[in-house]
């Protein structure tokens, strides 16, 4: 028989969001894993509390939330809330019951505020990435290391002399200043954004226009694509070479390893700096006309650089999930450091997704 259109719910529920969730949830085992790596973090937490006062967000919900934020591209945090609010699914993960009280969007800032303080993106990166090791996920051979331009939370408006950084006065906007800068030179030497001073102006390649923006570095193994060190920077004053030789010295062990990159990587600098580390510059040659390849045959014949440079295309994966699923391709946030915290969590949110793949493919 037909059933009634009744609008009026239940007032008491005796399913708990436990029984709600399907135990076969991609969630379970990255709930899982993250368990584990917030119990390894546990006292690092209480250094960064006081004894004394109100509660305030466990940083163990804080953390999850923030996870679920880069697991289903939600574009604020204030949306973010908004989905606690009515999603059980977001609520089991983060550790809420049915009743619990969603907590104010400045609130919940403010409390991820003190998590950037304490370096906590770091930690909990190492402390997920060691769940990897203990699981044999992670070679200690073979990496490849690449950087992608991520663009910042700032318009060319914001651009300003840097011994004139106010809006001329008369503006009738002020906070929408009209900008006419055709036919002005702007640099990084002279100029500076107003809304994000750490921002600054970078061309991807020759012909295309100045965008404001930062640069992120992955170090990736080679097995199975899982990032082991990741940062990101400003993009003038810390070239791609010389951060991918302070990512490569985080690979473990004193044995000879492999490191591939493309055509930048292709410097003097860089391939010696390698050979200091013990490790083997897998690199693409850049060969032209006004360039010579740092590397010659005594690395190139071997068959283990074809492999390399075939491996270090997947890279580009990492790239495309943090940009896309992970939204860095256009920032939210603003200055070097929280721009790094953020890189750094939304890495490691990758990272539990592909543990998550491998460990079901291996069941």
């Amino acid at each position: 028989m037909r059933g009634d259109d009744t609008q009026q719910g239940h007032m008491w529920s005796y399913i708990q969001p436990e029984q709600r969730v399907p135990q076969d949830h991609p969630l379970r085992p990255i709930r899982a894993m993250v368990d584990q790596a917030l119990r390894d973090l546990s006292p690092r937490f209480t250094l960064l509390y006081s004894h004394t006062g109100r509660p305030s967000i466990p940083p163990e919900q804080l953390l999850r939330a923030l996870l679920l934020q880069a697991f289903y591209s939600v574009r604020s945090e204030r949306q973010l809330m908004e989905q606690l609010d009515y999603n059980l699914l977001f609520r089991w993960f983060v550790g809420l019951s049915m009743d619990d009280p969603i907590w104010d969007p400045t609130v919940f800032t403010k409390n991820r505020d003190r998590l950037f303080q304490g370096d906590i993106a770091q930690a909990f990166f190492a402390a997920v990435l060691a769940q990897a090791r203990q699981a044999n996920l992670v070679s200690a051979e073979h990496f490849t290391v690449d950087g992608t331009l991520l663009e910042a939370w700032a318009s060319h408006k914001s651009v300003k002399a840097k011994e004139q950084p106010t809006p001329p006065a008369g503006d009738a906007d002020p906070g929408n200043p009209t900008v006419d800068f055709r036919g002005e030179k702007r640099s990084n030497a002279t100029h500076q954004s107003t809304t994000d001073p750490d921002a600054q102006l970078i061309r991807k390649s020759k012909g295309q226009a100045a965008i404001l923006g930062y640069r992120g570095h992955v170090l990736m193994e080679n097995r199975h694509g899982l990032v082991v060190g990741a940062q990101a920077t400003q993009v003038v004053g810390a070239s791609e070479p010389a951060t991918a030789l302070a990512l490569a010295t985080a690979i473990p062990g004193e044995h000879r390893a492999t490191l591939g990159g493309d055509k930048g990587y292709d410097t003097a600098d860089f391939v010696t700096g390698c050979r200091a580390l013990t490790i083997t510059p897998h690199v693409a040659q850049n060969v032209h006309a006004r360039h010579r390849s740092a590397i010659d045959g005594r690395t190139t014949r071997h068959p283990g650089y074809a492999i390399s440079q075939r491996c270090r295309k997947c890279v580009e994966e990492v790239f495309g999930w943090l940009k896309t699923v992970g939204q860095l391709r256009k920032l939210h946030h603003r200055g070097t450091d929280l721009v790094n915290w953020i890189f750094l969590l939304r890495t490691t949110a990758y990272n539990l997704i592909r543990m998550r793949n491998l460990l079901e493919a291996a069941a």
